[in-house]
């Protein structure tokens, strides 16, 4: 049974890893993202929930995250639920938008973002 095991997988279910997710959908929270980033390190994951190359990169992002709450502040925006909210973030961090894509955000500019692959690529730390 092992082999079968490893080709198709087992009916054990898989334990998911927590990140802290701070939803944001409502465009006043932007301000808000603004001023704390003058003290802590603000990140904005702009998620499609249709997509299925934005699903694979926030799993392998959430395989990868290895953060705390206390070295930056991480939000996550369905931007298919809240397109007025996306909108918002590119038109305020002078980004274009794309999907999936992450922000960063130190002392209310755009310091960093990616999209697609790219977002696993981008070492949180450095701005931490």
């Amino acid at each position: 049974m092992g082999i079968l095991n490893k080709l198709f997988g087992t009916s054990e279910p898989k334990e998911t890893k927590q990140l802290p997710w701070i939803p944001l959908n409502e465009i006043q929270q932007l301000q808000h993202i603004t001023e704390k980033s003058k003290t802590k390190t603000q990140v904005i994951f702009k998620h499609s929930t249709r997509c299925g190359i934005s699903r694979m990169v926030m799993n392998q992002f959430v395989e990868s995250y290895n953060l705390t709450e206390k070295e930056l502040d991480l939000y996550y925006l369905d931007l298919l639920s809240y397109r007025n909210v996306s909108n918002e973030v590119g038109y305020k961090f002078q980004v274009m938008h794309e999907s999936p894509q992450l922000l960063v955000i130190k002392n209310g500019v755009t310091v960093a973002h990616a999209s697609h692959g790219a977002i696993n690529t981008i070492d949180l730390k450095r701005f931490v």
